[in-house]
């Protein structure tokens, strides 16, 4: 038996035998609270559950399948939406507490009536697209009022009652806008009946708009692939690689809740499912060695919605990404890369500085595996996700890299017996993601009637000039704005819908000034992002605070807290884009395709981003060797503010003041240890 197995050692796989069946029902409860998607149903009848298996994995074929025969994108988009509402009104109740061992007559009728919703565009396409001339009949709007509806409630049943609610308002908008009470900022032209209904319906710009269309063509295709690593024990692997790595430093466990959140979180994209499947095994271990039940969880909820912002994969939001902008989805993912390790950087230097002023140890080396053992029993699985960016980076269709690597998925885990999967493995994995995917797919197309409207009314531009109007003329002040606009747009709601929302209506505020199209998607990308640990509505953190006891409103700004230095870090690339490995000079011409940054600027921008957000973490948790009084905390506090601003002046004025506050507090902690105890 290797040392991996010992029942003295600490591994996810021996947590989960400790807790047994208590630990997955506490999971699942937590889940059911905080995250709308994870109530479903678990049919009595085998008959009802093998038919809602076998829509699912068609559902998953069905994408499969089109990457190699592509059919017309309205189509295509359509059948997505319309195989998504029948699988969501069979296996979500209308109400979380209604009865779910079975469906209602009235939620196979919805199924059918979901179902139809394609079924009417395939028969009739060419009608619509040819010969109608964007001139709707009767039918065309009957079918376009009941999609509509339709989505309306399969959106509330998944993700409450926030989306709809915002695109109600909306859909309201069209109808009103050109009544004499409206504004003149909100004034248009009249718009009736057959207007709107025609452009959200008949049209790729509405319910199937790029953002359904990224649903089809990426997103689905990624969550499948994850579904196919988490059968393989992915989650297993990467749990006990950061065991490995960082269980034994200073605060080890809270470190590996970040190594461990940010793997997983870069690949599941659902920061809530994230904290509590990870979670579940880090929160007890920090709690063992002294962090209290709030920072615990927020450690783990700052650190899921991290994985989001880290490549290659970014929790398929680059590939929305790269869908509204036209920009190489290379590009994107190379842009992320420093400011997602200086995003985890920050959070990692907090955990250690929190260790260090409360005289936190790790775990004891000999209770950790051992990195080769970890590797040797899982490290394969690491294969697939190589062969995906190597993939990619060979500009290989999207598409196809995400099939083939399910395919090298399969092919890899047969190489130890752990991870092997059988045909019943494939056929769950592909279920599994099928069902996975909905609460994407439903948000993409509720999102879908915001864009419509945003694109019919140009609503999105009244928006941006409201901001930059608030901006008073200052960079600065029009990025605080952006960013308290996605804040709040983003409240409430998984990554996908709030980027979407944030880049259709924040990011053109920064563009009045000038700002390049890639640099404003990922400033509002973060900060759409980051709604998920920002209270009121924290339900990350809510999810943490679930799973550690704590209480959920202190968990969520003491999240909100392990967050702030990466705040710092849209501001600079704005400022500074070479942060994103991004040429001045290319900018300049908003390029879809941007050259390299010259290193030595890179360097620069990087080194005074770092010592900022060290100095800000230290401000933050009042430490830095050795206590840090508030006079110090002040001061390196605005130095580390001072170095976001891309002026040498700023840059030397920040540094000096950094540096001499750190080496007198470091001889004051060597005077410290001086004294008698």
């Amino acid at each position: 038996m290797t040392r991996y197995k010992e029942k003295d050692v600490i591994t996810a796989e021996n947590i989960i035998a400790e807790k047994g069946d208590g630990l997955e029902a506490n999971v699942q409860e937590v889940l059911e609270k905080y995250d709308r998607d994870s109530t479903t149903r678990e049919f009595k009848s085998k008959y009802v559950a093998i038919i809602v298996s076998l829509i699912a994995v068609f559902y998953a074929l069905f994408h499969v399948y089109i990457v190699f025969n592509p059919i017309p994108t309205l189509q295509a988009r359509a059948i997505h939406v319309a195989v998504g509402l029948a699988l969501i009104f069979l296996l979500y109740p209308i109400y979380k507490n209604s009865d779910r061992t079975k469906a209602p007559i009235y939620d196979w009728i919805l199924a059918i009536l979901g179902l139809a919703t394609a079924g009417y565009i395939v028969l009739n396409y060419t009608a619509i697209v040819s010969e109608r001339g964007g001139i709707p009949n009767t039918m065309d709007l009957v079918f376009a009022v009941l999609t509509v509806v339709l989505i309306f409630e399969a959106t509330r049943r998944v993700t409450g009652f926030i989306l709809p609610i915002l695109a109600l308002i909306f859909l309201i908008y069209p109808f009103i806008s050109s009544l004499d009470f409206m504004p003149n900022l909100l004034y248009t032209r009249p718009f009736d009946f057959a207007d709107v209904f025609a452009h959200l319906y008949t049209k790729t710009e509405g319910l199937y708009s790029t953002a359904i269309g990224a649903s089809v063509n990426f997103i689905f295709l990624f969550i499948l692939f994850g579904a196919f690593l988490q059968k393989s024990g992915m989650g297993l692997f990467f749990n006990d690689l950061a065991l490995a790595l960082a269980g034994g430093y200073k605060g080890g466990p809270a470190k590996v809740a970040v190594v461990s959140s940010g793997f997983m979180g870069s690949i599941n994209g659902a920061a809530v499912a994230n904290v509590v499947s990870t979670g579940a095994f880090t929160i007890p271990l920090m709690r063992k060695v002294g962090y209290g039940r709030t920072f615990a969880g927020a450690v783990e909820a700052s650190s899921s919605i991290g994985g989001q912002i880290l490549p290659p994969i970014m929790g398929a939001s680059a590939f929305i990404m790269a869908e509204t902008t036209g920009i190489k989805y290379s590009t994107i993912a190379l842009a992320a890369v420093i400011p997602a390790f200086l995003y985890f950087g920050a959070v990692i230097m907090q955990v250690h500085l929190r260790a260090g002023r409360n005289n936190l140890s790790g775990i004891s080396k000999a209770a950790l595996p051992q990195i080769s053992t970890v590797l040797k029993e899982r490290g394969h699985l690491l294969l697939p996700i190589i062969a995906l960016i190597y993939m990619l980076y060979l500009n290989l269709p999207i598409g196809r890299a995400a099939i083939y690597t399910i395919v090298i998925t399969i092919l890899v885990a047969q190489i130890r017996k752990t991870t092997r999967m059988s045909f019943k493995d494939v056929f769950e994995a592909l279920e599994l993601g099928a069902k996975q995917s909905l609460s994407v797919m439903i948000a993409c197309a509720i999102v879908g009637v915001i864009i419509g409207v945003v694109s019919l009314t140009s609503f999105g531009s009244v928006l941006a000039s409201a901001i930059a109007a608030l901006g008073a003329g200052s960079l600065l002040l029009t990025c605080i704005f952006t960013m308290i606009a996605s804040l709040v747009l983003g409240m409430g709601l998984p990554s996908i819908p709030a980027y979407i929302i944030t880049a259709t209506m924040a990011a053109p505020a920064l563009a009045e000034y000038g700002v390049p199209v890639l640099v404003a998607h990922m400033f509002v990308f973060y900060f759409g992002i980051f709604a998920n640990v920002t209270p009121p509505v924290a339900l990350a953190a809510f999810a943490g605070a679930g799973i550690s006891g704590g209480d959920p409103m202190k968990t969520g700004f003491a999240a909100f807290k392990l967050s702030l230095a990466g705040f710092l870090v849209p501001f600079v690339f704005v400022f500074n884009p070479a942060l994103l490995m991004v040429d001045v000079e290319g900018l300049a011409t908003n390029a879809r395709e941007y050259p390299m940054a010259n290193m030595m600027d890179v360097v620069i921008v990087v080194t005074t981003t770092v010592i900022g957000i060290v100095a800000i973490s230290a401000a933050f948790e009042g430490y830095f060797a050795t206590n840090l009084n508030w006079l110090f905390r002040i001061l390196i506090g605005a130095a580390a503010l001072s170095l976001i601003i891309p002026e040498t002046i700023t840059d030397i004025i920040g540094l000096a003041v950094v540096i001499i506050v750190f080496v007198l507090n470091i001889i004051k902690s060597k005077k410290e240890k001086m004294l008698p105890v």
